[in-house]
């Protein structure tokens, strides 16, 4: 009788993971709680998964080049190509305006990826930083009486406009310079030659572009920044005013596109980590489908698919454009980029590094 109430149960493979939280009578071990995930289910399995799939990436990168595979117009010291795996980093404003920024300027100061695609906001307000503060509010604070006290929000966040006015007089000067040098050298200016020079000007470690800059003896980074809407933000502000006075200042889009492209072509393999949507993750997932997809990828966003919009694209659709390849094991893990994305940096990046390895 039991019997003809359930069905029939195919044996499960032995090697399947069974479901187990982390069990706090061990303690608090953050280290193991987070290791606990893989086997948590929902959310916490894909984040486990995606620690998995960075560090494939970050032990692919550090193998010996089997062949060289660029074309690329690049210092041959510091050419991604010449990388066994190439890392691709993008992420919208809004973390930059957050806290993630300490965490992206973290791997990008100790050359961890190679390529970095973000948005205007992701430029200006990490540089904006460095000339003054940004604060914590609230969600529900008022926009009119906020406005009134010279206070712009961010969520819960909170940008004085007196620090778009540091970063008007601070930027304006290197504009005229760089329409002189336009003028008189033949400079020849595209989205990430601005952010180069302007990661070279802010002069501060605090700055992600500052540390993308850097290229000295003792460290090449060298890391190209690319923000193909570089205009839409204050630093659009700032070439429309800086234009209105002193007009003839070009900035080329099309020579960075090819640029992106040919990084991604030219690479051995790539790796995918994408924070957020919008045009920064398109673009960067457009380059890999110009080598027939990456080989590894990381989307950590809250958008769903069902507006068709790419922000909530599955990494699946991804695959039928030829973003990623058909043989990955790409994750997406559904959730806030700002919870997320310092945990994962804890278990992949920074533990593999001796600046951020937990000491026993």
């Amino acid at each position: 009788m039991i019997g003809d109430l359930y069905r029939d149960t195919c044996p499960v493979p032995e090697d399947t993971p069974k479901v187990r939280g982390y069990d706090f009578n061990q303690g608090v071990d953050y280290r193991a709680l987070l290791q606990s995930y893989l086997n948590t289910g929902f959310q916490a399995t894909n984040f486990g998964l995606a620690i998995q799939e960075i560090n494939n990436m970050i032990e692919k990168r550090q193998q010996p080049v089997e062949k060289v595979n660029g074309f690329v117009e690049e210092d041959p010291s510091t050419c991604p190509c010449l990388r066994s795996c190439t890392i691709f980093l993008s992420c919208t404003s809004n973390l930059i305006s957050s806290g993630v920024r300490e965490s992206v300027r973290y791997i990008v100061e100790h050359n961890m990826v190679d390529v970095f695609v973000t948005t205007a906001g992701g430029v200006e307000e990490d540089l904006i930083k460095c000339l003054g503060p940004v604060y914590i509010g609230d969600f529900t604070m008022p926009g009119k009486d906020l406005y009134k006290k010279g206070l712009n929000r961010t969520g819960n966040t909170l940008m004085p406009d007196d620090n778009y006015a540091k970063f008007h007089e601070w930027i304006l000067p290197i504009l005229k310079q760089m329409l002189v040098e336009q003028n008189t050298q033949g400079a020849h200016w595209t989205p990430s030659k601005v952010i180069h020079r302007l990661g070279k000007e802010i002069n501060n470690p605090e700055s992600v572009c500052y540390w993308a800059y850097k290229c000295d003896l003792e460290l090449q980074n060298n890391i190209p920044v690319f923000s193909p809407a570089l205009t839409d933000g204050a630093i659009g502000d700032m070439f429309y005013i800086f234009s209105a006075e002193s007009p003839g200042l070009i900035l080329d889009i099309s020579e960075d596109i090819s640029k992106l492209n040919n990084l991604a072509v030219a690479a051995n393999s790539t790796g995918m980590i994408v924070l957020g949507g919008g045009v920064a993750k398109h673009q960067l997932c457009n380059a890999n489908s110009w080598r027939d997809g990456a080989d590894y990828a990381v989307y950590v966003n809250t958008a769903q698919e069902f507006d068709g919009c790419d922000s909530g694209a599955r990494p699946d659709e991804a695959v039928s454009w030829g973003k990623i390849t058909a043989d990955a094991k790409p994750v997406k893990v559904f959730g806030d980029a700002t919870i997320i994305f310092p945990l994962l940096v804890a278990e992949t990046f920074a533990a593999k590094t001796t600046t951020g390895k937990k000491k026993e």
